[in-house]
């Protein structure tokens, strides 16, 4: 099944590349399947063609964390936050600054 998702979103993205919520649905089916890099590289466009899509930053800075790039993590946290800020979207700023804060909290 999810491997049908998978043709049904890169279809959805062949026939629209620059639609950010498909890039994203994309993005995580093929983290999904274990297709890390192939993820990363659709989070990094995305946030890259699409700052304002500020859903992205949570996902991305957790991927970095994975993949144990800390200091990438935390640029994409703040860059997030300060989108999120601008665009007054209290509930991915909260997610976003409560992962932040965990993140530096573990470090600690």
């Amino acid at each position: 099944m999810s491997t049908d998702r998978l043709e049904a979103l890169q279809q959805f993205y062949e026939e629209d590349p620059s639609d950010s919520f498909t890039r994203f649905a994309l993005a995580q089916e093929h983290l999904k399947q274990g297709e890390t890099q192939r993820a990363l590289e659709l989070f990094e466009g995305l946030v890259e063609d699409d700052p304002e899509y500020t859903g992205t930053y949570y996902h991305l800075a957790e991927l970095y964390q994975r993949l144990g790039r800390r200091e990438d993590a935390i640029q994409t946290y703040k860059k997030g936050i300060e989108q999120a800020r601008s665009q007054r979207h209290t509930k991915d700023l909260s997610e976003l600054q409560d992962a932040l804060m965990n993140l530096e909290i573990a470090d600690e």
